[in-house]
């Protein structure tokens, strides 16, 4: 029998330094999503989208290697079922992707800047966790509850594309998985490399690095954390998952997580997960890189329409992501690496809503607002 408690903290130890590694190869390379899709919308600059693809691909191959090998199932996933929730993934992502562009960057970037030191980025983060934790729990969970997740469509099989295709064609669902992790995370890679930006050293580091560690994270949780039988319940178990279900980086619940844990922390029920010890990882590991680098630097909000925009992001990042159930990495990467239909729609919704975002960003300056 298994000595839970060791091989809890052992999860836990494993997600704060693999956290910590994310922290500070964003926090030197400027990896962000949002600033990706500036980038693109505001001087063609397709660079740091790469970045992002890059890792996208590398964390889709992966996690559909480790599905083939049958170390890990698609279901017990914090992205599985058969429930296809388009309405939440499209709203929610929506809300996200308009929210990120107010302020300043998404849920991870805004870790990412706290531990550089930025004022406006704690605020933004305390804002987002608290506007998660009431999506989860209170009065705005009671709305999204009895509005866009009552909209779903309930799929003959898991509605990932793997064993979407599995069960169309009769063909063995890891293979399948195989072969469009390939051929997906492929291309993406492929894509990404094919231009000397896509292969500096800045693109590869955070590209290769990220996506890796997703794909490792998936690992701690669904195989080093995981429990055929636990011993309370007689049930498999992930050990340390805030859902008790596989997870990977996700940056917008467990923001709230941190929070609440923090609050109640005297609380005897209250425990450590893989998402709250994550969120301190980033701090940390993006502090560590910004001291080293001499780019630590304290930074405030430059006045009321400032400190206004980035209340508003934060409020709409701390919604939009648990009803959308992930942010640009919690969906965007996560998710998407394991070819869930949901993911795709929550990401391309995130993309649309930035895309919204900065031109009512660049319209209002037009106007002198």
């Amino acid at each position: 029998m298994p000595d839970l408690q060791a091989l809890s903290l052992q999860v836990l130890m494993g997600g704060f330094v693999l956290a910590a590694a994310f922290g500070a190869i964003a926090q030197r390379t400027h990896f962000c999503t949002m600033g990706a899709v500036s980038d693109i919308v505001v001087m063609g600059d397709w660079t740091r989208m790469r970045m992002w693809l890059l890792a996208i691909g590398v964390a889709m191959v992966g996690f559909n290697a480790m599905v083939w090998l049958g170390w890990v199932d698609p279901a017990s996933s914090l992205y599985g079922g058969t429930r296809f929730m388009w309405l939440s993934a499209l709203v929610g992502g929506a809300m996200f992707g308009f929210g990120m562009v107010f302020a300043s960057g998404c849920a991870s970037k805004t870790l990412v800047r706290v531990g550089g030191g930025n004022l406006k980025a704690l605020v933004v983060a305390i804002v987002l966790g608290l506007s998660a934790i009431a999506t989860l729990k209170g009065l705005p969970a009671v709305a999204r509850v009895a509005s866009v997740d009552t909209v779903y469509v309930n799929l003959p099989a898991q509605q990932d594309l793997p064993s979407l295709a599995a069960h169309a064609f009769g063909a063995p669902r890891a293979v399948i998985a195989l072969a469009l992790g390939a051929l997906m995370g492929g291309g993406l890679i492929a894509w990404a490399l094919a231009r000397p930006e896509g292969r500096r050293d800045e693109t590869l580091l955070a590209g290769l690095g990220i996506g890796a560690i997703v794909v490792a994270v998936w690992w701690l949780s669904g195989v080093l954390g995981f429990v055929a039988e636990d011993p309370n319940t007689l049930e498999p178990a992930f050990l340390a998952t805030n859902s008790r279900r596989m997870e990977s980086l996700s940056f917008v619940a467990p923001v709230g997580y941190a929070l609440d844990w923090l609050m109640v922390f005297s609380d005897a029920s209250n425990r450590l997960t893989l998402g709250i010890v994550a969120v301190a990882g980033m701090v940390a590991g993006s502090a560590a890189q910004a001291l080293a680098s001499g780019h630590f630097r304290w930074e405030a909000f430059r006045g009321v329409q400032d400190t206004a925009d980035h209340l508003l992001g934060a409020m709409l990042m701390g919604i939009g992501g648990v009803t959308a159930l992930g942010c640009t990495i919690g969906q965007g990467i996560s998710g998407v690496s394991t070819l869930g239909l949901t993911s795709f729609v929550a990401l391309a919704a995130i993309l649309a809503g930035a895309v919204g975002a900065l031109r009512l960003q660049a319209w209002r300056i037009e106007r002198g607002a």
